[in-house]
């Protein structure tokens, strides 16, 4: 089993677990992480999943050159890109998503901490889109979701360079946003997913969605599609339970309805 999913208290783990080769994408481990991304998206008893690798060494190194380049290379041209969609390209998931960076994130496994919402990073993780040193970019979203999250100098610094960042580094240039001991990671990931847990689904998933739609128009337009899911949410149970628990002073009980 390349990619493990495993559900507790409304939150989802996804763990990269290819070991032996960093965690790194072949084939067969992109076809399972899609399938556990498409998993939590259509998971009713998850909230929040938080992404990490297996064991010390990696978060993921990327993609599985021996295995990646001979198929783009042989394949027809028309069945080089045929991947199944998942957070990287091709799937939008409203949920919130936790990167647990523990060790390595390089190339295509930065991409996948790219594309969660959160990024939390062990001290000594490094991570960097190292594909111009192979005559390669970053194929699964770096050049275009880095100048968005960074800027366009700091994207083209890490992209152009291809030069590693520590974890202190990237935490100062806003790529990851806290940085914790290596035995404190998921504690300190699922700390944070209990804690986006204690709002409304419905209102977080709004939230996500309407920032990350409203971030590809123009302010005008963000603002009206801002308008639509505040009237969305009015009509749910979830606002008036907490309308009332705030009222009454006690915990709301979200249900996600």
């Amino acid at each position: 089993m390349t990619v493990t999913y495993d559900v507790s208290d409304r939150i989802a783990t996804i763990v990269l677990d290819r070991q032996q080769a960093l965690n790194s994408f072949d084939r067969e481990q992109y076809s399972a992480f899609a399938e556990a991304c498409a998993r939590f998206k259509d998971d009713d008893e998850a909230w929040v999943a938080i992404v990490t690798g297996a064991g010390e060494r990696a978060f993921s190194a990327g993609a599985d050159l021996r295995d990646m380049i001979p198929a783009l290379m042989d394949e027809p041209s028309k069945e080089r890109f045929e991947l199944p969609p998942s957070i990287m390209r091709g799937m939008y998931i409203s949920k919130p998503l936790i990167a647990a960076i523990n060790g390595y994130a390089f190339g295509g496994g930065l991409e996948v901490a790219l594309a969660c919402d959160i990024r939390i990073a062990a001290s000594g993780a490094q991570m960097g889109q190292p594909e111009v040193g192979l005559g390669l970019l970053p194929g699964w979203g770096g050049t275009q979701r880095l100048p968005r999250l960074l800027g366009e100098s700091r994207a083209m610094e890490i992209m152009l360079t291809g030069d590693p960042l520590s974890a202190e580094r990237a935490y100062e240039i806003g790529l990851v946003h806290q940085v914790v001991e290596a035995d404190e990671l998921m504690d300190s990931a699922r700390a944070m997913a209990e804690r986006i847990n204690r709002n409304g689904p419905l209102a977080v998933r709004a939230c996500k969605s309407a920032a990350v739609r409203g971030m590809q128009t123009s302010l005008d337009e963000g603002l009206r599609i801002e308008q639509l899911y505040f009237e969305r949410l009015a009509y749910t149970d979830d606002m008036q339970e907490g309308v009332a628990a705030f009222n009454e002073r006690r915990t709301a009980e979200f249900t996600g309805s």
